[in-house]
């Protein structure tokens, strides 16, 4: 690089200021290739459960064959505790992930796992594990983990963290739900040996004063909004791409798990949880990187397109609609400079309760 600058000088000061922003670029575009990595989320593995949350056997398969053949497939615990320590990554980094135990991962999706010797991991709930017929037992945990799959808390029973009991106080219930997170953690780690200090949040529910005792606990969250991860990302609600259902089309899955993950320095929203149901004001996040493509950015929300403004590296958009009551998203997709046909991705979760304080599934 040095080569290139001492000959762009002798080229003249303009072809020598054009070369040092295409070679800024360059390198901010390999830093966020190695800052970045996409984690996958799965549930079933099944031809006879709810369509919505689940892969074909087949499909899995040809998933997982497409991912070993074309990335590089990493512990979930590799890629996010390099993340936070600013540590590079391999360019295309990939974890995979399931939620909630059940035993058709088991059956069906742990032979293709071992067979192309990919590691992944199992978000559970301990109080359901051995005691409901669709789900793992603990010597199902046990004889997996020996075999390398790693298993993390989805808390005790799968409620609705956010759901408030009648006149319960907000100290209250974070006691509560922190007492379940802290029992099942226990429980995984007397079964298991190992405690990873992981919660994957039962419907990618989440709410600002959960996000911050996750912290201060020293706990890593996974949601289930969309997105790449990076060095920039809120490690205590870290998005997953859906992978099954409708989701699990190779073809945008592909482009999918290309993104690359959104550098964000500022978002207006700090909680995602809402007691208005209606936005009407102008909310913007800010990046850092002149590899985001930011002028060619599309924000979506519920598959229809909002209206975006560009300032510098601020990104703008107005959503003028009523919220539903339970769980939305926006979605903001700009592509990189450097890359071709690979996205950087923003996705930014709303949570709205009914008016009995809890939450549909």
């Amino acid at each position: 690089m040095q080569l290139i600058r001492n000959r762009a000088m002798k080229w003249g000061k303009g072809v020598f200021a054009s070369v040092v922003t295409l070679l800024v670029i360059a390198q901010s575009a390999a830093a966020a290739g190695q800052d970045s990595a996409v984690v996958l989320l799965y549930h079933h593995v099944s031809e006879d459960t709810p369509a919505s949350t689940s892969v074909t056997p087949e499909q899995f398969k040809t998933h997982m064959t497409w991912l070993a053949e074309n990335y590089k497939v990493m512990p979930l615990q590799d890629i996010t505790e390099a993340l936070k320590n600013k540590q590079t990554l391999p360019e295309n980094a990939v974890a995979v992930t399931f939620d909630d135990g059940y035993r058709n991962i088991l059956e069906n999706g742990h032979p293709v796992m071992q067979s192309l010797k990919l590691p992944y991991t199992v978000f559970i709930n301990p109080d359901e594990i051995g005691r409901l017929k669709n789900q793992l037992s603990w010597d199902d945990v046990k004889a997996m983990h020996k075999d390398g799959v790693d298993f993390a808390n989805h808390t005790l029973d799968h409620l609705h963290m956010l759901d408030r009991q009648q006149d319960e106080s907000k100290e209250a219930w974070l006691e509560r739900v922190w007492q379940n997170v802290e029992e099942a953690e226990k429980k995984l780690t007397a079964q298991t040996g190992e405690s990873l200090k992981y919660l994957a949040y039962p419907f990618g529910e989440y709410n600002k004063t959960l996000a911050d005792k996750l912290a201060k606990e020293g706990y890593t969250g996974f949601g289930q909004h969309s997105g790449g991860i990076s060095s920039y990302s809120d490690f205590t609600a870290l998005p997953r791409f859906p992978a099954a259902g409708r989701f699990a089309n190779m073809a945008p899955l592909k482009v999918k798990i290309a993104s690359l993950g959104m550098p964000v320095t500022h978002n207006d929203i700090d909680n995602p949880e809402r007691t208005a149901r209606v936005i009407d004001e102008t909310l913007s996040f800010t990046t850092n990187s002149d590899d985001v493509g930011l002028t060619r950015a599309a924000c979506y929300y519920q598959g229809e397109s909002l209206p975006v403004n560009i300032n510098g590296k601020t990104l703008s958009y107005t959503l003028n609609t009523v919220l539903p009551v339970g769980r939305s998203r926006i979605n903001c997709t700009a592509p990189s400079n450097s890359q071709n046909g690979r996205y950087y991705w923003f996705s930014q979760p709303f949570f709205i309760s009914g008016e009995d304080g809890t939450y549909p599934d």
